[in-house]
């Protein structure tokens, strides 16, 4: 899997050492891309540049945005549904439809997960176009792997730079991925630790230890190559006497070094964020206003660009 079907001799990283880790198993090394399915791709992406987000370039073949700060990078996936090939789904309300994981080596990471009982997504790529390796996540999600994030990326292959743009626009105020919040349902809180431990190393946080003014649920630390490449993974289960009982990426967790200004930041270029009595900015972290029925961002106070706590 995950060769390039024009420049073979580039399909991967150069090899590094052979490593032995068994607190990393699929060589993680960070989060490459957040991933909406939308039909209306055009307001989200007024939502995202309320973000800082900035479109740098677009898919080759398919109605696919890429939106970039920093070191995120958010694909916006407007393509109409094509069985495997196409965006999750055509609902009006933007979901996030997959995470894209940097790993050491794309192909063994995926027999990893195969081998401990993920289930694979079969991809169809078309001509000019990347095969990447990819498995069934929560509620219909895919979860990629990624071993081309250096110097030659993905996005060399399968994205055109939008002409006279920025590829790489400085993150608003710090930003950097933090990490991603799952609803789940309910009683399946042991169910994703043991998914998420066992295919990818991930890590169970002590109870006591709570980022950000969101604090319910249970949290997951995954490893990394890279020194501050980590990122955080949030499960919640539904309250008793919620209607709501679906699985669902909920809304990304975006770490910056100091909340306060990153907010005042961000309501300079039209984010409003969450003021009420059980969830309110403060120096921990804030909460954006939801937009389009779905989207929302979480805040989180995190000293180092792409550091987790």
């Amino acid at each position: 899997m995950s060769d390039l079907l024009l420049h073979p001799e580039h399909a991967r990283e150069p090899q590094q050492d052979s490593f032995s880790d068994e607190a990393n198993p699929l060589g993680l090394d960070g989060v490459e891309f957040v991933e909406y399915a939308t039909s209306k791709p055009q307001a989200l992406g007024q939502v995202l540049e309320m973000m800082g987000f900035r479109p740098v370039a677009r898919h080759r073949s398919r109605e696919v945005l890429l939106y970039r700060q920093g070191g995120l990078n958010v694909v916006v996936n407007a393509h109409p549904p094509d069985g495997e090939g196409g965006a999750a789904s055509a609902q009006e309300q933007p979901a996030i439809s997959a995470v894209a994981l940097r790993v050491r080596d794309a192909r063994a990471a995926y027999r990893h997960v195969l081998e401990r009982g993920a289930w694979e997504v079969p991809t169809h790529p078309e001509a000019m176009e990347l095969n990447i390796p990819a498995i069934h996540g929560v509620g219909g999600t895919r979860i990629y792997f990624i071993d081309r994030y250096r110097e030659f990326s993905i996005y060399d292959v399968d994205f055109i730079p939008i002409p006279a743009v920025d590829p790489k626009p400085p993150a608003v105020a710090g930003l950097h991925f933090f990490g991603v919040v799952q609803y789940i349902g309910a009683w399946r809180s042991d169910d994703w630790t043991q998914f998420y431990s066992e295919l990818f190393g991930m890590v169970l946080i002590p109870d006591e230890q709570r980022f950000g003014i969101m604090p319910a649920g249970r949290l997951l630390r995954a490893p990394a190559l890279t020194p501050g490449a980590g990122f955080m993974l949030q499960l919640v289960e539904p309250n008793p006497d919620a209607d709501d009982n679906s699985e669902r990426l909920q809304r990304i967790g975006l770490g910056v070094p100091d909340v306060l200004a990153a907010v005042n930041a961000l309501r300079a270029l039209g984010m409003e964020f969450v003021e009420t009595q059980a969830a309110h900015t403060e120096k921990r972290g804030a909460l954006t206003k939801t937009y389009l029925g779905s989207v929302v961002f979480e805040l989180v106070h995190s000293d180092a660009a792409g550091a987790t706590p």
